[in-house]
C-alpha cells in the first residue's frame, strides 16, 4: 500500500505540477523521493546445519531514528518467518553495514529470502534469495509479499540513535 501511495504521489508530481523543472529528481541525490528503501547486498554464512550464523550486509537511506532500517529477516518461500535480526539504531554514518544473527535454524538446502525492513516504508523489494548449499544472489520480491509479518514479534521497541 505504501508503494502504491508513493507511485501515485510521484506520478502526480511529474504529470500535474505547473513547474516541472522543480520536480525533476537529481539521480545522484541518495535521499531523493524515489530512494525510500534499503537492500540486502551481501550474505555470509558460517556454522552448521540448524545453527548457522548469517552476516547480512545492508545498504539503507538512514537519516536517524526518523528513517532507518529497523530489521532484516529470513523467510521461507511461502512467507513464513524463520529468523529476524532487530536493528536497534540507525546507521547514518556506517553505510553499508553488516550485522549477524546466530543459531539460525536452516538446513543446507532450505531455499529462503533475506530481506530488510525500513521503519518508514516497510519491506524492500530488493532481496537475496538462495540456500546454504547454493549461495545467495540478488532477486526482486514484491514488497507486499508476507507483509503481515510486520506485526509479528520480535519487533523493535524504539531507536537508540
Amino acid at each position: 500500500m505504501k508503494t502504491l501511495a508513493c507511485t501515485i504521489l510521484s506520478f502526480w508530481f511529474l504529470c500535474c505540477s505547473t513547474d516541472k523543472e522543480e520536480v525533476l529528481v537529481d539521480e545522484s541525490d541518495s535521499t531523493s523521493i524515489f530512494d525510500f528503501n534499503a537492500q540486502v547486498t551481501e550474505v555470509n554464512i558460517s556454522g552448521e546445519s540448524n545453527a548457522y550464523t548469517i552476516a547480512t550486509t545492508v545498504s539503507s537511506p538512514d537519516t536517524g531514528c526518523d528513517q532507518y532500517a529497523d530489521w532484516w529477516e529470513i523467510i521461507d518461500l511461502e512467507g513464513n518467518l524463520i529468523y529476524r535480526r532487530i536493528l536497534t539504531h540507525s546507521h547514518v554514518d556506517e553505510q553499508p553495514f553488516t550485522r549477524s544473527g546466530s543459531n539460525i535454524p536452516l538446513e543446507n538446502d532450505d531455499e529462503v529470502y533475506i530481506r530488510v525492513h525500513m521503519n518508514t516504508t516497510g519491506y524492500a523489494s530488493a532481496v537475496q534469495k538462495g540456500s546454504i548449499d547454493n549461495g545467495f544472489s540478488a532477486a526482486e520480491l514484491s514488497s507486499e509479499f508476507a507483509e503481515g509479518l510486520e506485526k509479528i514479534a520480535p519487533l523493535p521497541n524504539g531507536c537508540a540513535f
